[in-house]
């Protein structure tokens, strides 16, 4: 089984390094070009399963990359709700929170890490329950917390590190110049 693990495209806040969670904005429109740069490499996987965030963002990234009309909405895959600090960038919130760390400290007002782990689990577990390849459409840490979680299953530590400590992992990558335009790969 492979999981790709797909970053939605650029977005203004991505550009701008703000905290991009439960604001539904759209991609640019070079996010949507680097969307369709991906449609080939994913046309040469048969996937069994198709999940996708309920962000238009993620969603488009979704369509563009050809898997829209396989794609299954999963709410588990939204961004990390960051609460007060929604469109601020980590500059911004080291001010007022010196040594801040989304995987330890979570958001006021938003969630815990405790919190998206649980739903990086669930995401988990449907992967893991299918045959085959699986592709998410998710968004920064989400998708690493998932990949990272995922990655402790290719190693066998499953069962002894939830996705909760996913931060200090860091998941098998498909080259540099793919990573950036929005494609993670881990294998089991």
């Amino acid at each position: 089984m492979n999981v790709f693990a797909i970053r939605h495209g650029e977005t203004a806040w991505s550009l701008s390094g703000q905290h991009t969670g439960t604001t539904d904005i759209p991609l640019t429109d070079n996010g949507r070009r680097l969307a369709e740069r991906m449609r080939p490499v994913l046309a040469k996987q048969a996937f069994a399963l198709v999940l996708c965030s309920p962000m238009q963002r993620a969603r488009e990234t979704c369509e563009l990359a050809g898997l829209g009309n396989k794609a299954v909405i999963d709410h588990d895959l939204a961004e990390w709700n960051y609460g007060e600090y929604e469109g601020l960038t980590p500059s911004q919130i080291h001010e007022s929170a010196p040594g801040w760390l989304i995987f330890r400290d979570g958001c006021p007002g938003g969630e815990s890490p405790a919190q998206v782990g649980a739903r990086a689990d669930r995401v988990i577990a449907r992967a893991r329950a299918v045959d085959g390849d699986v592709a998410l459409f998710a968004h920064g840490h989400c998708a690493a917390r998932a990949g990272r979680a995922l990655d402790r299953i290719v190693r066998g530590f499953w069962a002894a590190f939830p996705a909760r400590y996913g931060h200090p992992l860091r998941p098998r990558l498909l080259p540099r110049h793919t990573r950036r335009e929005g494609l993670e790969r881990t294998s089991r």
